[in-house]
């Protein structure tokens, strides 16, 4: 007997799928958004829109730190204490490099060995192989998509370095850095835009022969985010010493970002800061796909190579390049 061939699934069934809370129909919902077919983003866009009206209830916090800070490691040790708190945690990951290196996005998620067989978690390695813009679009969705699936609690963790701090921060609600502690020279390394937009910073592996160590960059920390200008006028970024190894201190950074969820709730800055992020998101939708259409016009690369030779100079350049975009040659 010759089976029925599938039906396509429609975006009410993606919703449906969604709201049930399956971690299968989750995954799917996930990789509609992520795919680059043409009438899987119409679809993906019609569930999101019906999704919509159940999203926003959720704390993002975003979570960043140097190579061997040990992300992974405390993830899933604040992961597990907030699951076996009764809160629905996500992980989703901002990785565009993965697709060059390798990536460490699937080894991470075995090293979440408690988070990865936890009935209340729910792990998601970002698209490989993506542009930044790529990534991050996909990763702002499925914090919708996990939202509507009711998970309270959505980290999001960003594998690379640099830029991809600034998009995971315009995101979340709760940017935290993990930094280590080393021979003195922590400061010099790390660069002081990251501890701009830091709403958090903890010093990880504070346990053993280390515990002095981290207390002393601690230190360090708090004194170098003295000549910085918080981002809130409610919130002066807190230090902290942590042990995901040990459990030492999770539970106290939790109450940090508790308290200041509600600081930032009763002044009113959560829900502008989320209004100002959907916006920016907007006009960085708008650029990417400008600057594809611009790309893609057959004079670019002839303007291109006069610019190169010094032909022509960029700001005329520019000018015959708009002008040639506004008539749709």
């Amino acid at each position: 007997m010759i089976a029925k061939a599938q039906k396509p699934a429609t975006a009410d069934a993606y919703v449906a799928g969604v709201l049930s809370g399956d971690r299968a129909k989750l995954a799917r919902a996930i990789t509609l958004i992520e795919s680059r077919n043409a009438d899987h983003q119409r679809m993906a866009q019609e569930m999101l829109t019906q999704l919509l009206p159940r999203t926003g209830k959720s704390l993002r916090i975003g979570i960043s730190g140097l190579p061997g800070a040990g992300k992974s490691t405390f993830i899933d040790a604040f992961g597990s204490m907030l699951t076996a708190a009764g809160h629905k945690v996500a992980v989703l990951a901002v990785d565009p490099t993965s697709s060059r290196t390798g990536g460490s996005i699937l080894g991470d998620k075995t090293r979440m060995a408690r988070l990865a067989i936890d009935p209340h978690a729910y792990i998601r390695p970002s698209p490989t192989g993506g542009t930044l813009g790529g990534v991050a679009r996909a990763t702002r969705e499925a914090i919708l998509v996990c939202e509507a699936a009711g998970f309270d609690v959505v980290l999001v963790e960003t594998v690379g370095v640099g830029q991809s701090e600034i998009t995971v921060a315009e995101m979340v609600d709760f940017f935290l850095v993990l930094m280590i502690a080393g021979g003195g020279d922590e400061l010099q390394g790390i660069k002081k835009g990251v501890l701009e937009i830091a709403d958090m910073i903890a010093i990880t592996k504070a346990d053993g022969d280390n515990a002095r160590r981290a207390e002393i960059t601690a230190k360090d920390y708090q004194h170098a985010l003295r000549i910085i200008t918080p981002n809130s006028p409610t919130w002066t970024p807190p230090v902290a010493t942590i042990s995901a190894l040990e459990n030492k201190g999770l539970d106290a950074l939790w109450d940090r970002i508790v308290q200041h969820r509600r600081l930032v709730t009763m002044s009113g800055e959560r829900d502008e800061k989320r209004r100002n992020q959907q916006v920016r998101w907007m006009w960085s939708l708008v650029e990417d796909r400008l600057m594809t259409r611009l790309k893609a016009l057959p004079s670019v690369k002839a303007l291109e190579k006069d610019v190169g030779a010094g032909k022509t100079t960029p700001v005329l350049a520019m000018e015959k390049l708009l002008a040639t975009f506004s008539k749709g040659e």
